[in-house]
């Protein structure tokens, strides 16, 4: 079976070191499939992260093979990290009751898939990616399925021009919900998307009265990461 068959489950099928070698499956394959099931500390520790046309052009296939040998071994799939700091980071949390994707939501899904799609509206640098811990300036708009905008920090003058300033935070240490965290580590500077978030990765059960999210809400948001910290 092609590598693509494998893609329905952790470790359900093994490539054989002949079909990881040949010519028949491309480099892209092999770190498509690691970016989908790989843990997100493992794509760091062997270079895995950013655009899979990217990778493709610095990683060799020698590389990638071993990289797919040792998550079989290591069994280090996504979800599999550990955040030991979660718990400090909601105790010192504040609630920005004007910026509700700010809001640290309770509950957390670490298993499974991702709980959100993506669809790029306007293209970045295509290299610049910020990383967990970087401060990333953000222009964004939320709103629930039914179209039903519920917070933006975006507002235009007269000229058309935007005003005011972009959301400013830490990405991917718990600052803001889950599928913004995630989604963001996958943008360049510059880029501008359309992101689906799954409730488990917005404000599940609970939602956010405040805002106007109901429970169980899927959020769609168009974020543009304008600058990078």
């Amino acid at each position: 079976p092609g590598l693509s068959v494998c893609l329905t489950e952790h470790g359900g099928c093994e490539q054989s070191e002949e079909q990881l070698h040949s010519d028949e499956l491309p480099k892209k394959d092999v770190i498509a499939f690691l970016q989908q099931h790989g843990s997100e500390s493992f794509l760091a520790e062997h270079k895995l992260l950013g655009n899979i046309k990217n990778v493709s052009k610095t990683a060799k296939k020698d590389n990638l093979i071993a990289a797919y040998n040792k998550l079989f071994e290591t069994k280090r799939f996504k979800g599999t990290d550990r955040t030991e700091t979660v718990v400090k980071q909601v105790k010192d949390l504040k609630i920005d009751d004007e910026n509700p994707a700010e809001t640290k939501i309770e509950e957390v899904v670490d298993d499974g898939p991702p709980k959100y799609t993506k669809s790029i509206l306007k293209k970045g640098d295509r290299v610049t990616f910020p990383k967990k811990g970087d401060k990333v300036h953000c222009w964004y708009t939320g709103s629930l399925e039914d179209g039903t905008v519920f917070d933006s920090n975006i507002s235009t003058s007269a000229k058309k021009k935007k005003v005011g300033k972009p959301l400013a935070f830490k990405v991917g240490v718990g600052r803001v919900i889950r599928g913004w965290d995630e989604a963001l580590l996958t943008m360049t500077k510059g880029e501008k998307a359309k992101l689906e978030i799954e409730s488990e990765w917005a404000y599940g059960r609970k939602g956010q009265p405040d805002a106007k999210i109901p429970p169980n809400a899927k959020l769609i948001f168009e974020v543009e990461l304008v600058d990078i910290d």
